[in-house]
């Protein structure tokens, strides 16, 4: 006869067995590193931060997170990949704000509202106009009124058509009543080598002007936030200026559609953790990035929000793609 500690022994021992790894079962998330897709030219901004997330990610993960820049496409070449990724969580990317517009525009290999995951929002950008330091283009004013005597002639290099840098100058152009000449570009790195260069008369685009701004290479004529920066208080606004143009583009770490909610969450509190990281911090305040979170929830509401009213911007500059 079976005693009841015998029972209990038993009982004890088959609970270990359950609790006992197989082969069958998945291992604990991360358990090899992490790819995180930039989809702009290594040496701009947006890589410098991006870098600066994944390396504090990695730590708390207790794994590596690797960036691979992937430009060109007006960023959304980080789109294109996430539709054909594993939502394993291995593979994410940063999102921008093309990918709300330029499906209005064009036909795309991704949807927007289907095909994604909204992990974490991190931050978003200052995007300002910059002209050389040399250049008789000394305000907004001085630009409406060489654009006005000079349809057509005055060029401006942006990150890529339908990025936010473009629309902002458009949107501005529509409401002046004047005509510019876009010249798009696949990133940032890029658009300060032309400008520099002395192959555009000007420069829209995030902060990698900064540094510029700074020597005195560049100059600052406008920034389009709802306010000024602390950097460069004395830039005017587009609003200031009468412009009804805002745009800071709040961007995060998004993965492929159908991703496991425990890695979600996983991924999630890991990047929520870096807004904490003095490393972190230190870069965002260099490029003038606010932090700007939301949490999945938040951020995949937002993203529904932010397509429906890029829809209406976009056919409002009569932009749309033609049926």
């Amino acid at each position: 006869m079976r005693t009841r500690r015998h029972v209990l022994t038993a009982a004890a021992a088959g609970a270990a067995t359950l609790a006992l790894p197989s082969p069958g079962f998945a291992q604990a998330f991360p358990s090899r590193p992490l790819r995180v897709i930039c989809p702009w030219p290594a040496g701009g901004s947006t890589d410098a931060v991006i870098r600066a997330f994944a390396e504090s990610a990695g730590k708390l993960l207790g794994q590596p997170v690797v960036v691979e820049n992937k430009p060109g496409a007006g960023g959304m070449l980080g789109a294109a990949e996430l539709v054909s990724a594993k939502p394993d969580g291995y593979t994410l990317s940063q999102l921008p704000h093309g990918v709300f517009r330029i499906p209005h525009m064009q036909k795309t290999s991704f949807d927007t509202l289907k095909d994604f995951t909204w992990i974490a929002c991190l931050t978003g950008y200052t995007f300002g106009l910059v002209v050389p330091a040399d250049s008789p283009i000394k305000s907004v004013a001085d630009l409406v009124a060489y654009a006005k005597a000079h349809p057509g002639k005055f060029n401006y290099g942006s990150t890529g058509i339908g990025t936010s840098p473009h629309l902002a100058v458009e949107e501005f152009a529509q409401q002046a009543g004047i005509q510019l000449n876009h010249v798009p570009f696949k990133g940032n790195a890029d658009n300060m080598q032309a400008i520099l260069g002395g192959h555009t008369m000007a420069a829209s685009d995030a902060t990698g002007w900064a540094p510029h701004v700074a020597s005195g290479k560049l100059r600052l004529i406008a920034t389009y936030g709802s306010k000024r920066t602390k950097r460069w208080p004395e830039a005017p606004t587009l609003s200031d200026l009468g412009y009804k143009t805002v745009s800071d583009s709040p961007f995060g770490i998004c993965g492929p559609k159908g991703m496991d909610p425990a890695v979600v969450r996983t991924l999630h509190d890991a990047f929520k953790k870096t807004l904490e990281d003095a490393a972190v911090l230190a870069v965002l305040d260099k490029f003038d990035q606010s932090v700007i979170y939301m949490d999945t929830e938040t951020y995949t509401k937002w993203a529904r929000e932010t397509y429906a009213a890029e829809k209406a911007t976009i056919e409002r500059l009569g932009m749309a793609m033609k049926s």
